[in-house]
């Protein structure tokens, strides 16, 4: 059994000791350590290979998504907040769940199968594309099938959640994998992200007005934190 390294951060001892025991009923999950705040966490990650990350959001000094955000190789991070206010935030930094305090075992369980899920997927995904650096496709799992996508073939993807919703020439594929994860599939000369949930195929562009992208007929939003950054990717 492939053992699972965990790490909690919380500034709650309490909340600290939950998750800790939660963890117990998993034999494969171990807790590496139980850090309060983000700058301990720092440096158990620069110590120890972390699969799995149970971070909390609002703390002291430094919050949960701020540091998520200094991470360079991510884990598979599970959030752990008394607020739901901050749902939309951790999903869209490709956080595997968000658990509500006071979260149950089964609700927990439900978080921790789908990370122990994706870290079965996740390499063998990185290692074809790690391989294939200068490819010009990728291939994708979804409903059963693996397809490969060739790179000119990929109008644009949307980010749907814990998936991602890919819109190429022939199909409109779900698979399971985060928009971020899927970003860093991309070679980003060719793909420009232009919104928080939006990434075009630069030589797909029909044309551009005010602040929209048109695809043929498929009209994107511009976000307005993407706009300068995407006009000089275009040499605008």
């Amino acid at each position: 059994m492939t053992q699972i390294n965990c790490l909690i951060v919380d500034d709650e001892p309490i909340a600290r000791t939950i998750i800790q025991t939660y963890c117990s009923h998993f034999p494969n999950l171990t807790v590496v350590a139980s850090c309060g705040n983000a700058l301990e966490a720092k440096a158990v990650l620069q110590q120890h290979s972390i699969d799995i990350l149970f971070l909390d959001i609002n703390m002291p000094v430094l919050s949960g998504i701020s540091f998520l955000k200094t991470l360079r190789n991510q884990p598979q991070v599970i959030f752990t907040t008394a607020y739901k206010e901050y749902a939309l935030d951790a999903f869209d930094l490709a956080a595997v769940d968000y658990l509500l305090k006071p979260f149950s075992l089964e609700r927990f369980m439900v978080a921790v199968d789908k990370a122990l899920e994706r870290l079965q997927t996740s390499p063998a995904i990185t290692a074809d594309n790690t391989a294939a650096d200068k490819a010009d496709y990728l291939f994708l799992k979804t409903d059963g099938k693996i397809y490969k996508i060739f790179h000119d073939e990929l109008l644009y993807a949307e980010a749907n959640g814990n998936y991602t919703k890919v819109v190429t020439t022939q199909h409109t594929l779900l698979p399971g994998m985060t928009f971020s994860r899927f970003e860093e599939l991309l070679p980003s000369a060719l793909f420009l992200r232009i919104h928080r949930s939006f990434l075009v195929n630069k030589s797909k562009i029909t044309h551009i007005e005010g602040n929209r992208v048109f695809i043929h007929k498929t009209e994107i939003p511009i976000g307005s934190n993407y706009r300068d950054g995407f006009l000089k990717a275009l040499g605008l």
